[in-house]
């Protein structure tokens, strides 16, 4: 059985603990609530998600250590600026770590003093090429990148949100499929940055899906790189996990 979630009128789904998410994102459309948000990062990532917030409404600032790189970045997302890591930090109230899993915990210990009080979103994916397809760099278990960042930048509030998707899933404009909102998990220890999280998934068209803690976050790496895996086979991961409630006779057990 699913733990309960706070529900009413508005939009979102929840699969953890209903401690997690303490307000729910709008039903319809979210794009009146304009966040300041800073991009660590001028990759592929980086470009994606910083067009898909400037479209939604946002404020975005793009940091990265090479400043031609941050200005292209910019050029092409639309955000409103550019800068170094540390001004693009500044910037934010949400600050998107999108930069190699490998550099983003010690890129947080770096701006660590400026993190403090920010919602900290991590979307890396800790993956690399194994024998049997990719595989996870952090070992497994309970280790994840979201929880070295948030040991490296104490006082940040981490949260893993938007690495299952391939980049080019976010340069759709209210991403949507057979009819169906994009639903997008995320996982946080902090209440406060789960209602941000949510509200900044909300705008972008897309369902948040409250997955628990911090803790969880390895499990969504771990998804992220399975899923790699199947699409690098060829394969669809979508027809790996059909509905439960789609077969004959099904209960919810």
């Amino acid at each position: 059985m699913r733990p309960s979630c706070p529900a009413d009128a508005h939009h979102v789904v929840c699969i953890g603990p209903p401690s997690v998410l303490s307000v729910t994102s709008h039903g319809t459309d979210d794009r009146s609530t304009r966040m300041r948000i800073g991009i660590l990062g001028t990759g592929a990532m980086a470009t994606a998600l910083g067009g898909a917030w400037v479209r939604a409404g946002h404020d975005v600032r793009v940091g990265g250590r090479d400043a031609e790189a941050a200005a292209r970045t910019a050029r092409r997302t639309g955000a409103a600026g550019h800068g170094s890591l540390a001004e693009a930090t500044a910037h934010g109230d949400v600050v998107l770590t999108a930069v190699p899993a490998d550099v983003a915990p010690q890129l947080a210990e770096e701006l660590a003093p400026l993190l403090v009080g920010r919602t900290v979103i991590d979307c890396t994916v800790p993956m690399a090429p194994g024998a049997d397809g990719p595989a996870l760099t952090t070992g497994g278990d309970s280790a994840s990148v979201a929880r070295l960042i948030a040991d490296a930048a104490p006082g940040s509030h981490v949260v893993k949100a938007f690495g299952v998707c391939h980049e080019s899933i976010w340069t759709l404009d209210r991403p949507a499929f057979e009819g169906v909102p994009l639903t997008v998990p995320f996982c946080t220890d902090e209440p406060n940055a789960a209602t941000r999280v949510a509200e900044l998934i909300a705008s972008m068209g897309c369902t948040p899906l409250a997955c628990g803690g911090l803790g969880r976050a390895a499990l969504l790496e771990a998804t992220a790189v399975f899923a790699v895996g199947i699409w690098w086979s060829g394969a669809e991961a979508r027809f790996v996990f059909p509905a439960p409630a789609l077969a004959p006779g099904a209960v919810d057990d």
